[in-house]
């Protein structure tokens, strides 16, 4: 899906839960998370992580020198 939105000139980052996956199905733009099946932004009701991960996803947008397919690991702020 994100492979066609991007053809259409959608810019898209997928926030996933195996790296397997994102390598093998090599979305242009991957966020790889370390959390439970279920649970692509971390535990319910911490909304404060929740927002770091996804504002560490549209960083992965703002990234001019990075070239699809890419995929980074999430690293919250206070391990980087």
């Amino acid at each position: 899906m994100a492979a066609e939105l991007e053809r259409q000139g959608i810019s898209t980052v997928v926030i996933q839960l195996l790296r397997k996956v994102a390598e093998k199905v090599q979305p242009p733009r991957a966020l790889v998370v370390p959390f439970r099946h279920g649970y692509p932004l971390g535990v319910p009701d911490d909304a404060e992580h929740q927002q770091a991960v996804i504002a560490a996803a549209l960083r992965m947008l703002e990234d001019p020198n990075l070239q699809p397919p890419a995929i980074m690991d999430y690293k919250p702020e206070t391990e980087k």
